[in-house]
């Protein structure tokens, strides 16, 4: 999914420090995507305080959307650098296309990941079948070592895994504590040490999870609330609809309650990420000079029709034009010491 605000802030994401109580709430910011009839979706990463969890450096959680008030997904074609979008449905069926040439289908139960390296472009739309739509997008950012590589998407199928109460179906990386044997592990491809993976409860259920104390966790709130706790923390925490909780690293284990409804969450994890970023629309690199020439290139190659061969080359197949970037902002951002 594309960032379509129309005025986005350019971000320098400094590698974190973890500070502050073990688990911490974080609250979601409404974000038109477009216009009048655009869907929203809550944005939970970056935002203050918190701008990746791992490598996880974007989550957008939206739906459930009756398709005929809200217009359903219209992405037009538009680029990435430095990031795998990582696609994930609960309910509906979006078309994907992109610049590497690959054409498929996102749907529930099956992850569609993109790696954009040094660049890519690609549209995505709400199938005509598609009466509701309601999912995460999730990006990943890539470490130095692997962002300028060559763009390329996979797709995967995933196994629903019963654990205590829980069904589980991890789509990037492994949980911890699961067999491999299991199918509990998504072949896709990352680059840093990611966990991305559903747990639904039913009302009244419970599990507990092992986790892998290098890294820090995010649990995303698509249905619920849900009280977790967790080892070293003091108290339960309860997190309600579309929130994130926030886990620092070095946690072993984490404990879900449903209380009187169903839960479903997202649980995100990853290795601190230990590099400096500038996130502004749908690049990111690692300096303001580097993203301003992204979007040079942008516009001149694909929305002037200068190069269809250059970084983004050409999304074959969709009926419309490529969406134009946005003024970049006049404040120029300095890495921080």
């Amino acid at each position: 999914m594309s960032n379509l605000e129309r005025d986005p802030a350019e971000l320098l994401c400094p590698p974190e420090a973890s500070a502050g109580p073990l688990v911490r709430v974080l609250a979601p910011r409404e974000v038109p995507l477009g216009g009048p009839r655009a869907m929203n979706v809550r944005r939970t990463l970056p935002q203050r305080g918190r701008t990746t969890i791992g490598a996880w450096c974007f989550a957008d959680h939206y739906g459930p959307d009756d398709v005929e008030a809200s217009g359903g997904m219209v992405v037009p074609p538009h680029p990435h650098t430095g990031l795998q979008t990582v696609s994930w449905l609960f309910e509906g069926e979006i078309e994907h296309r992109d610049s590497a040439g690959s054409h498929a289908l996102v749907q529930p139960g099956a992850v569609n990941l993109m790696t954009a390296g040094r660049g890519i472009s690609h549209s995505e739309v709400s199938t005509p079948g598609t009466t509701r739509l309601h999912g995460v997008q999730l990006w990943v950012a890539l470490p130095e070592a692997s962002r300028h590589i060559g763009p390329f998407f996979e797709h995967a199928d995933t196994v629903p895994v019963r654990l205590g109460d829980a069904t589980v179906r991890v789509f990037v990386g492994t949980l911890a504590g699961l067999d491999a044997s299991s199918g509990a592990s998504a072949d896709v491809t990352v680059f840093s040490p990611l966990l991305g993976a559903q747990v639904d409860l039913p009302a009244g259920g419970e599990v507990e999870l092992e986790l892998d104390p290098a890294f820090e966790h995010g649990v995303l709130v698509d249905a619920g609330p849900v009280t977790l706790e967790t080892d070293g923390a003091d108290a339960p925490t309860r997190v309600e609809w579309s929130e994130l909780a926030y886990l620092e690293a070095g946690r072993r284990r984490l404990t879900l309650r449903a209380a009187e409804t169903p839960v479903r969450i997202v649980l995100l994890g990853g290795v601190p990420f230990g590099e400096e970023l500038v996130m502004w629309w749908n690049f990111i690199g690692r300096s303001h000079d580097e993203v301003v020439e992204y979007r040079r290139q942008w516009q001149a190659d694909v929305i002037g029709r200068d190069n269809a061969d250059g970084r983004f080359g050409t999304v074959m197949g969709y009926d419309g034009a490529a969406l134009p970037a946005p003024e970049l902002p006049t404040v120029r951002l300095k890495p921080r010491s």
